[in-house]
């Protein structure tokens, strides 16, 4: 059975920065597609970042761009999120997920698996 669980979550300042992780258990692949997404208020959930094997290739949002960084330990199935130059509308659940190791991007098309997500909440 597969297991993500989210960290790292909390309030910050505008201009702040936060780093998620994410524990994953029970994958059937270790090279499995990870990817981070968030859901604001009245949103839809949006991909924000995805990380395939071995780190090489990596995959954000526009918004996300130049400020938020993913990588991965494949060896302890764990995938963080830094985020830095945190602004008031990245406030929103974030949650992992888990896709195969064959196709990975930041369409949710591409993940099987969710964890139950952490709040990040930015204040101005």
């Amino acid at each position: 059975q597969v297991r993500l669980v989210e960290s790292g979550g909390g309030s910050v300042q505008a201009g702040g920065s936060l780093k998620l992780s994410c524990a994953a258990s029970g994958l059937r692949d270790s090279r499995s597609c990870m990817g981070w997404f968030r859901q604001a208020p009245g949103k839809e959930r949006e991909g924000v970042a995805a990380v395939a094997v071995g780190g090489g290739s990596t995959y954000y949002a526009d918004s996300v761009k130049g400020r938020f960084t993913i990588s991965r330990d494949n060896a302890k199935n764990t995938a963080d999120l830094q985020m830095n130059s945190l602004k008031p509308e990245d406030t929103a659940i974030y949650y992992c997920a888990s896709g195969e190791p064959w196709a990975c991007g930041i369409a949710s098309g591409y993940f099987d698996y969710w964890g139950q997500g952490t709040q990040v909440t930015v204040s101005s």
